[in-house]
């Protein structure tokens, strides 16, 4: 069975019986049919937050499907109230980009899903469109005054960093030219588009603590220079608080369930290659909150997802992880090893070994922030008994508890193993982890920081255009924000085709962007894009529905 013929052949339960789990009284459920619901802000206790069983669950570098972070939380979760722990899972919200791309949904996969599955990945509760229409306002804000005889700020058009943005994949928006034909068309320039996910709105959303940090935060948004070279803010072109209106609803997290009925919440969807990549502080506080377990993921390998969600999330949110899962495959690390994606499912004992050094670079970087780590391995009907045995020994040698997940195929039945272990080193936890810089190091030092302490890098050098961004930016007074790397998922370098653990090389900072109302710094490395495009055979192209309305394709 598929993914989607697997959901649609579980019948949901009603969401107030989800919430009742919870303890969540049904007048505070705001009803989106009957298996989806908002929650309200007011849900939050702090006191409860700071008790809580917070479990981060990243992984190793990823072949381009993934490897199963999001099947492995939801089976997690499922595991945790199968052996007597009250548990949630909080993740993201899928972008339409992937579902119709190469990496299909982000729902979790075979028994290990949240449903339903096919609202979720499709439009869900209208959260990305209203996070598209609070960006494209503000972009509609700043032509209108470029135009205006009466208000202008006097904004040279030249300077104008802030994008458009739209949730899918499409190339041809990279690079455009705008307000076109004559006078009435206002003034032409180069500008673009971002994916929804990479778009700082996005990353507000992610990162306020509510409707009054929201919207200052989206008044805090930096969108260009005067004339005279003085930075113009959102809040000068009295922006925020219509931003904050079409927000309203986006704000509240999303509760849905998990096959086994195990409540879920999820919430924004920024991605981790081009921005933070993990769900909304809300939604985690408010997972923490509800349960004595908190399973959340952060995006892509431990190098992207699971540093950002240290160093910037964690930091903000005054919250921190009692264990990291990382997530590995066997068919993964034996692409590390060589093997060509064609050739991974079969056994190569050699090839794994070769392999290893990759997940040994995860553990080191994860050390580094001095909470307890466990490795899961995904487990695939191509993995043999001698492959196995090599990753567990592995993980032995290197003083890891290491546990096998059958998310896929058993769903929570299928993760106990690993649910034990999460507890163990969760009761093991005793300090809250160790950032990888201060907040007072220069924007230079935190990259520095980072590319040698989570990337193995020798040094971070910036482009002639990037240091000079670099200065301007901490000119104006931004060189205490954190760091927000754009850089490929695809190795812990610049470079995609560096597989495994490389050593010896250098990051190069291509140019550098500002999140002011999010509040980092955002330096982008090598041929990093904030609008991916589509893939030569786009999912899309399998993705159908019948006369009845039923979806097909959709995984």
């Amino acid at each position: 069975m598929t993914e989607i013929q697997i959901a649609q052949s579980v019948t949901p339960k009603h969401i107030k019986e989800i919430a009742a789990k919870l303890n969540i009284p049904e007048d505070k459920l705001e009803y989106y049919g009957n298996d989806k619901a908002k929650l309200p802000l007011d849900i939050i206790n702090e006191e409860k937050v700071s008790n809580n069983n917070l479990i981060l669950v990243t992984a190793i570098t990823p072949t381009p499907p993934g490897e199963g972070k999001t099947t492995t939380s939801i089976g997690l979760v499922d595991a945790l109230n199968i052996i007597g722990k009250k548990a949630v899972v909080v993740i993201r919200e899928p972008s339409l980009g992937p579902v119709f791309g190469i990496k299909g949904g982000a729902a979790g996969g075979g028994w290990s899903q949240v449903i339903p599955m096919e609202d979720i990945n499709l439009h869900f509760t209208g959260d990305f469109h209203a996070i598209e229409k609070a960006n494209n306002l503000l972009a509609a804000l700043i032509e209108n005054n470029i135009q205006s005889k009466t208000r202008s700020l006097g904004i040279d058009p030249r300077t104008v960093i802030w994008k458009r943005c739209m949730d899918m994949n499409d190339r041809g928006l990279r690079n455009i030219v705008s307000a076109l034909g004559g006078k009435a068309g206002g003034v032409p320039r180069e500008t673009g588009f971002n994916i929804t996910a990479a778009s700082e709105i996005m990353a507000i959303l992610c990162m306020a603590s509510g409707l009054e940090d929201l919207k200052e935060r989206c008044g805090n948004i930096y969108v260009g220079d005067t004339w005279e070279g003085r930075p113009v803010f959102a809040k000068q072109l009295n922006a925020e608080g219509a931003m904050a209106v079409l927000l309203k609803d986006a704000i509240k997290p999303n509760l849905v369930q998990t096959l086994e009925a195990n409540p879920a919440i999820i919430h924004g969807g920024p991605f981790a290659n081009i921005a933070q990549g993990t769900n909304s502080i809300i939604a985690t506080k408010m997972g923490m909150t509800l349960s004595d377990y908190t399973v959340t993921e952060a995006g892509f390998g431990s190098d992207l997802g699971a540093e950002k969600f240290l160093n910037i999330k964690c930091r903000a949110a005054g919250i921190s992880p009692k264990t990291i899962v990382v997530v590995a495959t066997i068919r993964a690390l034996k692409y590390h090893g060589g093997k060509s994606l064609k050739e991974i499912t079969k056994e190569d004992v050699e090839a794994l070994k070769k392999g290893l050094p990759n997940l040994e670079r995860h553990i080191t970087s994860l050390k580094s922030f001095g909470i307890p780590i466990v490795v899961s391995i995904n487990a695939f009907n191509s993995d043999t008994e001698a492959e196995i045995n090599v990753i567990k020994n592995h993980c032995k040698k290197l003083n890891i508890p290491v546990a096998l997940s059958f998310g896929w195929e058993k769903g929570g039945k299928g993760c106990t193993d690993l649910a034990t272990e999460v507890v163990k080193a969760a009761e093991s936890c005793t300090s809250k982890y160790q950032p990888t810089y201060s907040l007072e190091d220069s924007a230079h030092e935190k990259m520095n920081k980072i590319g040698k302490t989570i990337y193995g890098a020798d040094k971070v050098v910036l482009s002639k255009l990037a240091a000079s961004q670099l200065r301007k930016f901490e000119g104006m007074g931004y060189s205490n924000l954190p760091i927000c790397m754009a850089k490929t998922e695809k190795s812990f370098s610049d470079d995609q085709k560096l597989l495994g653990r490389p050593e010896n090389f250098e990051i190069t900072i291509r140019e550098f962007e500002i999140a002011t109302g999010a509040g980092f710094i955002i330096p982008i490395a090598g041929a990093m894009l904030r609008m991916p495009g589509l893939p030569a055979t786009p999912a899309a192209e399998r993705i159908t529905i019948d006369k009845n309305g039923v979806i097909e394709g959709l995984f």
